[in-house]
C-alpha cells in the first residue's frame, strides 16, 4: 500500500518480520551524515532498542522516550531489501559482526544512509544483545546499494 500525501510524503505500510505493521510517512528527501559523528544503539537480544547516543537521537528524529524500548525496525526505510535484514540477523544470531549499507527511515520520513556494523554483546557465553555502530557512508558505496537494493526489492516482490 502506497498513497501521496497533501505534503508530497509517500504513505507506506511497512511490514515487519515479526508480522507487525506500521503505516509511515517517506520523503525523497535526504539528511546529511554529521561530519565526525558516530552513531552507537544497543538493543536487548529481540532488538529492542535499550540505548541510544545523541548522534542518534538527532539523526533517527525520535526524542530518546520515544526509542527507548522500540525495536530497531522502526528506522526500517521501505527501499531497504527484506534479504538484506534476514542476512544481518542470521550473521549477529550465529555470534559473528555484520557489515553493511543501509537507508534507514527518520521520524519525519526524511533518510539517512550509514555504514553499519553490528554485533553481538555476549558475556559469560550469554547472549545479553546487540551493538551496532554507524559511520558515514562513501557516496560511492551508497550509489552502488541503491542500485542493488532495489534489485533485490524487484526479486522479493
Amino acid at each position: 500500500m502506497s498513497e501521496i500525501t497533501t505534503s508530497g510524503a509517500r504513505r507506506v505500510e511497512l511490514r515487519y518480520f515479526d508480522g507487525s505493521r506500521r503505516l509511515a510517512s517517506v520523503l525523497d528527501r535526504e539528511v546529511p551524515f554529521p561530519d565526525g559523528k558516530i552513531i552507537v544503539s544497543r538493543t536487548d537480544p529481540d532488538g529492542l532498542i535499550t540505548h541510544a547516543n545523541q548522534t542518534f537521537v538527532e539523526m533517527s528524529g525520535y526524542p530518546v522516550d520515544e526509542l527507548l524500548g522500540q525495536p530497531h525496525h522502526i528506522l526500517r526505510h521501505p527501499d531497504m531489501p527484506q534479504q538484506l535484514f534476514a542476512e544481518m540477523w542470521r550473521t549477529v544470531q550465529s555470534g559473528k559482526r555484520w557489515h553493511g549499507y543501509i537507508k534507514n527511515l527518520r521520524k519525519d520520513g526524511a533518510f539517512y544512509w550509514v555504514k553499519a556494523t553490528v554485533m553481538p554483546n555476549i558475556r559469560l557465553g550469554k547472549l545479553l544483545g546487540y551493538t551496532s555502530v554507524r559511520k558515514e557512508p562513501s557516496r560511492i558505496k551508497v550509489a552502488e546499494c541503491e542500485a542493488l537494493y532495489a534489485r533485490l526489492r524487484a526479486e522479493q516482490d
